[in-house]
Formats: C-alpha cells, structure tokens, sequence
C-alpha cells in the first residue's frame, strides 16, 4: 500500500506506537497531542487541545486514528476527552475537506458491562454499568453517525511498557485477589491489530473486539507474576468480598479471523517482556 497521510488524534502512548507502525510502511503520519514535543520523530507532532480546540487539518488525510484519553475517571474528564475531543475534530476534518478512506476509533471493552462471568463477544449487546463506560458508548455512536464504515476497536486492559499495574502490585505484596475473570492485551499487540485494520485490504467489519487469547482470573495472573518475581503469592478473598469489575470472557474471534496475529497471545508471553524491559520504543 502507498504511502498515505495519516492524522493520529491522541498521540498518547498507544496512539504514538500505531502511528511509528505506520510510518514504518511509508505514511507520513501527524500526531495531534497538546505536549506536541513530545511526540517523537519521523511524526509530525501538531499542538492542540481537542476537549477545547478544533484542530487544523490537511485536506488529503487518508487514514484516522481517534485514539484519545482523558486525564481522569471522572464523568467530566470522559465527556471532555472522548465526546468534545471527537466533535471538534469532525469539525476541523470538515473544515479541511478531508474525507479520511478508513477510520478508527479506540474504545474499551468496559461498554461491555458485566457478563457474570459468561463469553463475549461483538454480537452482544453493550451494557455500560458506570458513567464513564456509557459515554464512552455513546462516543462509538457519534464515531459511527460520522463514518458510518469506521471501525471501533475496544479494547481490554492494556498492559506492557509504562503498564505495569499488576507487577507493581505483586510487589509491593498487595496480592489479595478474587476469582473474577479478567481480559487483556499488550500495548504493542494493541497497536499492530489497529494498523492491521486500517491497513488490510478487504473493508474490515465496524467493530472488534481488541484481547489476547485467554481470559484468566485476576488470581493466576498474579500467581504469574508472584513466581516470576520470587514474591510471595496473592491472598485469597473471599467471593463475597471481591470487588467485581465486570466478569466476563472476551473472545478475539473476529480479531483473529481478519487476519491479526498477536506476538503476545497470552499474559504469559506478554509479561516476561515487560519483566524483560522489552518493547519500550518511545517516551
């Protein structure tokens, strides 16, 4: 495929490592970030705020990547991120006249809700069970009301370089965990499935779910952990007492039948490189 122009909106560390992906096939890639320095070469960093600006845009952009994040967990700092950010950027898209060929925005798999536990996966139909989960709902649906073709990617945990929530735990020997199941992916594999999609040449589908091959309780993930570190291993909680953040089996089925192949299918493979210090490309 020919080089192409590429805006990344949020070039945060997941949208900074889909956009060196893709500038390493040839495109020349703008990363719209408020900290624009900080947005490494060969990119083109682009100074704006989206909750608060329209940004500047060249007319020939060909491939979108909205993969913004807010700056807290409140229903405030969601709204401003994920719904102000999309609509000033479909403005400054329209004021440049640009009609990108593909488009994707980022989301996460906390539109899901709560599965109790049973499989997921596209066909669902999404159960937002906290504020910040339904806006970022209700940011698919303005994604899709403007590109009704774009292709939503939700994504699980992302864990890897600079995500590193669970080691922190085990080692600081805050190990108590339930049974609920969790649903991951690394941030590198996060960042080849969204080149993969906006990339592959048959149309891809409008959404997807984003998680490696194996959901896996919380528990075994920090046994993992636990026996690669020589800590000791987590507590038992009991069910009634463990906070539920929305047990449910995710399946990368549609994922991995467009063609995404995952260097890290498991948590296993995924958290001896972190352990490792591999991966890391960027600030």
């Amino acid at each position: 495929m020919a080089g192409m122009s590429v805006v990344i909106a949020g070039c945060g560390d997941l949208g900074t490592e889909i956009g060196l992906r893709l500038a390493e096939q040839g495109h020349e890639v703008l990363g719209l970030r408020r900290r624009a320095e900080l947005v490494p070469p060969p990119l083109v960093g682009v100074p704006v705020d989206l909750s608060a600006e329209v940004p500047e845009l060249p007319g020939d952009v060909e491939l979108l990547v909205v993969a913004t994040a807010a700056d807290g967990r409140t229903p405030e700092a969601y709204r401003a991120a994920y719904l102000d950010g999309l609509r000033h950027l479909f403005d400054g898209l329209r004021a440049a006249g640009a009609l990108p060929r593909r488009a994707l925005l980022v989301s996460s798999t906390a539109v899901c809700g709560d599965a109790d536990g049973a499989e997921v996966t596209e066909d669902d139909p999404p159960a937002p069970a906290t504020p910040t989960a339904q806006i970022l709902l209700e940011a698919e649906e303005l994604f899709h009301e403007q590109f009704p073709h774009g292709t939503v990617l939700r994504l699980s945990g992302i864990y890897g370089p600079g995500r590193t929530r669970l080691i922190d735990k085990v080692r600081s020997g805050d190990t108590a965990a339930g049974a609920a199941w969790t649903n991951r992916i690394h941030r590198d594999d996060a960042a080849a499935a969204a080149v993969h999609l906006l990339t592959m040449e048959a149309q891809p589908l409008t959404l997807y779910l984003g998680t490696d091959d194996e959901p896996v309780p919380e528990r075994e993930v920090l046994e993992f952990l636990a026996q690669e570190l020589g800590a000791p291993l987590p507590e038992d909680v009991p069910e009634a007492d463990a906070p539920r953040r929305g047990s449910k089996r995710l399946s990368n089925a549609r994922l991995r039948a467009s063609g995404v192949q995952l260097r890290y299918p498991t948590y296993r493979e995924g958290y001896r490189a972190v352990l490792a210090g591999e991966g890391s490309r960027h600030p």
